[in-house]
């Protein structure tokens, strides 16, 4: 039985051409970008040529605007209390939201213990932020506004460019966290205004363990590593050279079939909602109905528990998540589905299905075909079912 992955959130599969390129760099070059000799010359050229494409793929103005990093979340930390202690002498109030990834929240948790300030804002039932309430929100001592691009959980896109007229405006830096958006819609961090954005490699069909954080020139961010002289002196330590190549392929191969891509999934996305829709009762479409990212279907069965769908689908070779890869494990109910309003109960029947390049609409079929007989089964074993029937 082969397996259907639809769980592109947690990790996507290397590209063919990333891995060509990881190889070859293997076998290559694997000299210390610092060091002056051939070898360490030759993968200097290679760092840099992978800062140029991770530029190119968020416009950025200059290649030195982009620092590697170990990921997404090194990248989260970095910007957050890259900028706290950059700026600690003007002011200690930071603003974000309630549906934040948990490398922002437990970040801003760390902060409030060294006595920072941090107002966490609601979002609407789609999960959208409103950016009249983040400027309301700023005071004379707010440093920095981080919201998301897109959320991990319900794919919702964030007002971006409209927060960071707001915070241009009010004289404050907005950083966002767009590693579920970059490599899979198109960002541009001029359009955006933004002055921090973080991204990973492994949303994009490049290697785990690499990212970036885009720092606008000028932009105040305070290095979280002591040691050499590395990333210009934003981050210390050997590059992860290899698998900077592998993110700077991955890149590159983004911005060539992006235009290809998204327009499919988002194809493969509503064939899959739509059938779920009319094969299957009592379920919640979660997330905005069209500011949403194009791989993502957040559903919510109710009367019935996530993880035991998914254990089911797992034994039918469909691989999906129950919620965000960084929150896999937890008892609670999802913060970011509790946030928009969804009940305790309801919010605990979630299946995540993320999208990726190489699924088919016979993969969808799959779905649709087994997983309202296994929701039924389900069904008929809960009490909260068979209380709801009853009544």
């Amino acid at each position: 039985m082969g397996v259907i992955y639809l769980d592109h959130l947690s990790g996507t599969p290397l590209h063919p051409k990333v891995k060509e390129a990881m190889i070859h760099h293997i076998n290559t070059v694997y000299g210390n970008p610092v060091s002056d000799h051939r070898m360490g010359q030759a993968a200097s050229q290679a760092l840099e040529k992978a800062r140029e494409q991770v530029a190119a793929l968020i416009n950025a103005g200059d290649p030195t605007e982009i620092v590697f990093e170990s990921g997404g979340t090194e990248s989260v930390n970095h910007a957050i209390k890259g900028v706290a202690i950059g700026l600690r002498e003007k002011g200690r109030h930071i603003i974000t939201t309630n549906i934040e990834h948990k490398s922002v929240l437990n970040s801003l948790r760390t902060l409030r213990l060294l006595d920072y300030q941090v107002t966490s804002l609601d979002v609407d039932a789609h999960g959208l932020v409103d950016p009249a309430a983040v400027e309301k929100a700023i005071t004379p001592d707010t440093i920095l506004i981080s919201i998301m691009l897109a959320n991990n959980e319900i794919g919702t896109l964030e007002p971006i460019a409209d927060i960071a007229k707001i915070a241009k405006k009010n004289k404050v830096l907005l950083h966002t966290d767009a590693v579920d958006a970059v490599g899979v819609i198109p960002v541009d961090v001029k359009s955006l205004g933004v002055d921090l954005l973080s991204l990973a490699a492994n949303q994009f069909y490049g290697p785990p363990g690499v990212g970036a954080l885009y720092i606008k020139k000028g932009t105040p961010v305070w290095p979280l590593l002591d040691g050499g002289m590395q990333e210009n002196k934003k981050r210390a330590g050997t590059e992860n050279l290899i698998g900077i190549v592998g993110l700077g392929m991955a890149a590159e191969l983004a911005k060539q079939e992006m235009a290809e891509r998204a327009p499919r999934l988002q194809a493969l996305r509503d064939r899959l909602q739509e059938g779920l829709v009319a094969r299957i009762p009592d379920i919640v479409i979660n997330g905005h109905p069209t500011l949403r990212l194009p791989h993502l279907l957040s559903v919510s069965f109710k009367y019935i528990e996530g993880e035991s769908l998914m254990l089911m689908l797992d034994d039918e070779g469909i691989c999906v998540s129950t919620r965000s890869a960084c929150a896999s494990g937890s008892l609670r109910a999802s913060h970011v589905l509790i946030s928009t309003g969804l009940d305790f109960a309801t919010a605990q029947g979630t299946l995540l299905f993320s999208l990726g390049r190489d699924n088919t609409e016979a993969d969808v079929d799959k779905v649709i075909q087994v997983l309202p007989g296994i929701v039924q089964t389900l069904r008929d074993m809960s009490p909260l079912y068979k209380k709801e029937q009853a009544g």
